[in-house]
Formats: C-alpha cells, sequence, structure tokens
C-alpha cells in the first residue's frame, strides 16, 4: 500500500484534484499487515482517506470511479472481483490473481509490483480519461458476468469433486 499513498501524494503535488480512499483494517495476525503506526502517519499526512473496515462495499463501490489494488500477490481477489461486477475500471499489479482478473488495456491496467511511478501513471491516465474509464468499466462487468459468475464457478467446483471422487474410487 506504500506505492498507492506515494502515487496519492504524487498526484496532489502535481495538483490534480483526486481523492485517494484506502479501506480495510490492519490485521495484527498477518506479518503484511501495515502497522497501526504507519496507518497513523498516512491519516496525519492526509494524502489518502483511511476509510477503516467497510460494512457495505457496494455503496462504497458505487462512489468511487476507479477500483485499484496495489498488491504483492494475490490469490483471486474478491476486492476486483466485487469492482468489475460493479462495472469499475481496475488498476493492479501484474502478480498471480490480478492478473486473472484484469486483462491490460482491456478492462484496466495492470502494473509491475512495487512501481509507485506506474501506479501514479495509471492512475492519471485513467483519472483523465472518463471515455476509458467508461470502457474498461463495460468490460470489467462482462469478463465477471462471462468468466466468474458464481453458478459457472460452483459448477467448476463441482467438477473437481466428481473428478477426485472418481480417482478415489479407482484406487
Amino acid at each position: 500500500m506504500g506505492e498507492y499513498v506515494a502515487a496519492a501524494q504524487a498526484l496532489r503535488a502535481s495538483g490534480m484534484a483526486i481523492e485517494c480512499l484506502l479501506a480495510g483494517e490492519p490485521d495484527p495476525g498477518n506479518p503484511a499487515s501495515i502497522p497501526e503506526d504507519q496507518l497513523e502517519r498516512w491519516r496525519t499526512e492526509g494524502d489518502v482517506v483511511l476509510l477503516g473496515h467497510v460494512d457495505d462495499m457496494p455503496a462504497l463501490l458505487e462512489q468511487i470511479d476507479i477500483a485499484v489494488l496495489p498488491s504483492y500477490r494475490e490469490g483471486v481477489p474478491r476486492s476486483l472481483l466485487e469492482a468489475a461486477a460493479c462495472g469499475l475500471p481496475l488498476i493492479a499489479t501484474d502478480v498471480p490473481g490480478c492478473r486473472e482478473i484484469v486483462r491490460d488495456d482491456e478492462n484496466g491496467l495492470l502494473i509491475p509490483a512495487r512501481d509507485s511511478a506506474a501506479l501514479t501513471a495509471a492512475i492519471r491516465r485513467l483519472s483523465q480519461d472518463a471515455a476509458l474509464r467508461t470502457r474498461f468499466g463495460a468490460a470489467s462487468r462482462a469478463r465477471v458476468l462471462a468468466d466468474f459468475d458464481q453458478t459457472l464457478v460452483f459448477e467448476c467446483t463441482l467438477e473437481v469433486y466428481r473428478e477426485l471422487e472418481a480417482m478415489d474410487r479407482h484406487r
């Protein structure tokens, strides 16, 4: 998330009127979690708005223009799936999990991990191009419906179980 804050600082320093939101809470059991004192520094600096835990993600997603996830590694991130389902353009790092949802220059932008300059450029590009945001958002929604529909995922999961059961019977 440090890259996200650095991008917010760079964009605001360049004169862009942009509001960068950061949702989520620290997870003390996770060594990759952002420490509370770091969050407090960011809160004080004021370049990002720290939302903490968000109970109503659909309401938040209705209010934003771009979903950003500068992760270092992921499973398939639910936050990107939800944002895509809401028809938002996406910016994410080019890591496994994120790249399964974001197709670069189709429904969003993929950037290298740990690269605040690339993240800054991606946010700037989408912030300044409403037509591109609209096109990416529509493509995000279509991708989720085509490839991540709940019924499709359930059927694929059941098929794996069937295959495992068949393998077990042949032992």
